[in-house]
């Protein structure tokens, strides 16, 4: 599956809150801001148990106060369909 283009990847985060386009026009991005670090760790169990269900793992970095997690299709060398798909249901599930 070929990845998407820039153009069709910007329409679509309209409809993801928090997340970004990253520059080269590849990658999804959100942080999410904490007090604290067991907030920040939750977050990453979240978003690693997403991605254990869904079988597309995100990439994600987190220190205190704060979690990254990136959506991209490595193997398609860009964003597809089923990363905009696992930020949607992150953002339903961590949203509330």
């Amino acid at each position: 599956m070929p990845p998407m283009d820039a153009g069709t990847a910007e329409k679509a985060l309209a409809t993801l809150p928090g997340w970004t386009l990253a520059a080269h026009g590849r990658a999804l991005t959100r942080r999410w801001e904490f007090k604290g670090f067991a907030r920040a760790v939750q977050m990453v169990n979240l978003a690693a148990w997403l991605g254990g269900t869904q079988g597309h793992h995100p990439d994600v970095r987190f220190g205190r106060g704060y979690c990254e997690v990136t959506f991209i299709t490595h193997a398609a060398g860009g964003l597809t369909e089923n990363d905009l798909i696992c930020a949607a249901r992150l953002n339903a599930i961590s949203d509330h």
